[in-house]
């Protein structure tokens, strides 16, 4: 190589680092906008009519202002899993009994399915509410995802054998997201197409916003990973006031932070 093209090399170099170490170390300015004592043993997020949700002495409760509805069934145990994509059609997974029990928006009980009881083997360690009358199911006997109707009482699976076992996992009426032992990041959608989306960061909890988007904490810290089409990377940390937190629920630009004594909700825009 001649001088000349190693002074451009060098040169080209120079103009892209700080770039890139400024895309890997951005900011993101979290504005507080409400603040509530916490009272409840979990508090599970808000839904798109401002109901807030939340479980104390495993009683399932909803509420906004004055108005507040509950639901509980000592019967079944504890509940391991709460889906509220849709605050009309509720769902509580409660994994003792391998049972869930769907909700309507006043928390009445629409229906409750036994899985044990099923004709197919089902044993659930992961549900979500998906599309048609169908939920998510990761059924553990053969460590596959399916579809359950629940109306038709009918499953089907959808994924073939996974061959690590889930750490996180997160649903949304179209996509099962998953995030094996390694920290390998998959999604499945309802026809059964499985997509790698890369590998996350090391994280103590995290919540998936799309397939390129995830917030993750790590030690006290809030961070913000985008991945791009491209499938370069940018971690941006989330400034809040908080210097520890247990919890954190992420929804169309609200972050709620949970802390033993609070929740407090802040805008942010994400990238």
């Amino acid at each position: 190589m001649t001088k000349a093209a190693i002074n451009i090399l060098f040169f080209l170099l120079i103009a892209v680092i700080p770039t890139s170490f400024s895309a890997q170390n951005s900011k993101i300015n979290a504005v507080k906008i409400s603040q509530t004592t916490n009272v409840a043993d979990e508090y599970l997020g808000q839904d798109s009519f401002g109901f807030n949700y939340q479980i104390t002495n495993n009683v399932f409760s909803k509420f906004k202002g004055n108005e507040v509805f509950e639901y509980k069934n000592v019967s079944l145990g504890r509940i391991t899993k709460s889906d509220l994509q849709n605050p009309l059609k509720i769902v509580l997974y409660y994994e003792d009994f391998n049972t869930v029990v769907l909700l309507d928006n006043q928390l009445n009980k629409i229906s409750e399915i036994n899985f044990s009881l099923n004709s197919n083997p089902i044993v659930v360690s992961a549900i979500g509410m998906s599309t048609q009358n169908q939920l998510w199911i990761y059924n553990s006997l053969n460590q596959q995802i399916g579809l359950f109707d629940y109306l038709k009482n009918e499953y089907k699976t959808v994924s073939i054998p996974l061959t690590e076992p889930i750490k996180y996992y997160q649903t949304d009426f179209n996509t099962f997201y998953w995030i094996d032992k390694k920290n390998n990041w998959y999604s499945c959608d309802i026809f059964g197409k499985i997509t790698s989306l890369g590998n996350v960061a090391d994280f103590d909890k995290i919540e998936i916003i799309d397939s390129q988007k995830y917030i993750f904490s790590k030690g006290n810290l809030l961070y913000l990973r985008n991945i791009d089409k491209e499938k370069s990377s940018a971690v941006s940390e989330i400034e809040i006031l908080e210097k520890s937190f247990d919890n954190f629920y992420y929804k169309d630009q609200i972050l709620s932070i949970f802390t033993a004594k609070e929740i407090v909700n802040y805008k942010i825009v994400t990238p």
